[in-house]
């Protein structure tokens, strides 16, 4: 064998050892290149959900808001007119008292009863203007004694009366919109076998 043919040889084996190692790289390359995009889609994937929790959490917090300012908005309805309804309480008190104290001057003549008449017109006009806009009143005589709407002054012995309830009403209480306003300042029956309260402690 000549020596141009052992090289040859030797060129064409070199040959077949690269052509054999070659897909062998191939391989090696394509499967971290295929390794590469799963890592990058699962990365991907990650953050779209990550975006898409982020996403339904400001739809919940919008959705929060909105309703918290619904309420808002319908409680100022609501409630709008509570400050001007506290001032006309007196109002509505001292009609009252005018027609209280014409009671037992019937006799008084004519001039008092108008006038009375005059008062308790005015007085029923004036309730039925609050009534259109949900102010009730608050007169609990012989109600039980309720310290969510009423205002104890005092406690009395009233065997007549159930214990803890209403005997009289030193100023009626109002609603608007069945939020109280002003309680009802009462004075309650006091059960018989109570113990005395030191009133000078």
């Amino acid at each position: 064998m000549s020596a141009d043919e052992n090289r040859n040889e030797q060129v064409e084996e070199e040959l077949k050892d690269t052509a054999e190692a070659a897909p062998e790289e191939e391989t090696a390359t394509e499967d971290s290149a295929e390794a590469a995009p799963e890592s990058e889609v699962e990365a991907l994937k990650a953050r779209a959900q990550e975006f898409q929790e982020q996403m339904l959490r400001s739809q919940a917090e919008m959705q929060n808001v909105r309703r918290r300012a619904e309420i808002d908005v319908e409680k100022a309805h609501k409630f709008a007119l509570e400050k001007f309804v506290k001032e006309l309480l007196p109002v509505a008190d001292s009609l009252e008292k005018a027609v209280e104290s014409t009671e037992g001057h019937e006799s008084a003549g004519e001039l008092v009863a108008s006038i009375r008449e005059g008062v308790e017109m005015t007085l029923n006009l004036f309730m039925g203007s609050l009534g259109k806009f949900n102010v009730v009143q608050l007169n609990p005589v012989g109600e039980p004694f309720d310290p969510q709407q009423h205002e104890a002054m005092s406690m009395v012995p009233a065997p007549d009366a159930e214990p803890n309830s209403v005997v009289a009403v030193v100023q009626k209480g109002y609603t608007l919109n069945d939020r109280l306003v002003r309680p009802a300042m009462v004075v309650v029956a006091k059960a018989e076998d109570a113990p005395k309260i030191d009133e000078q402690a």
